[in-house]
């Protein structure tokens, strides 16, 4: 029996795929779990339907992803921790603070998807990297200033 998949799972395949399989594995777990249904005419029109209205949506988001990478990558942000007479911080810059940094510019990126390379443990001029979409990056140019220095 072929079946068109709503859910991934792992031993099939993902989402929005044609698979075949059993009758009984179809009709007794698959079905019912609301994991696949049936794959008939009316249904596979139905997911090529689906899949270019989804096609057209990554598009557009794609576009925009873009548009804030180029944004954020002219920004040259400030990042205020705690630090020493000799420029060494009380701790590290992490890169919850670089996601709240751009917040307060109006780019809204989870901080998850920020790497820094090595541990930020000094006043200086930094870069990290930030996955805004699937297959946008881009490199976040930022400053970590002593606090108290904001004037």
């Amino acid at each position: 029996m072929k079946v068109i998949l709503r859910k991934d799972v792992a031993t099939l395949g993902d989402a929005g795929e044609v698979v075949g399989v059993k009758n009984g594995y179809a009709n007794n777990f698959l079905i019912p779990q609301g994991a696949a249904i049936r794959a008939t005419e009316g249904t596979l029109k139905a997911l090529e339907t689906e899949k270019k209205q989804q096609a057209k949506k990554v598009e557009l988001m794609r576009k925009s992803a873009r548009e804030h990478a180029q944004k954020i990558e002219q920004l040259s942000l400030k990042v205020f921790a705690k630090a020493g007479e000799s420029g060494k911080l009380f701790g590290t810059v992490t890169a919850a603070d670089i996601a709240d940094a751009l917040k307060v510019q109006g780019f809204d990126v989870d901080r998850r998807k920020i790497t820094i390379e090595a541990p930020i443990k000094s006043l200086g001029k930094y870069e990290a990297d930030a996955k805004i979409f699937m297959d946008i990056s881009v490199k976040v140019h930022f400053e970590v200033e002593a606090e108290g220095s904001e004037a």
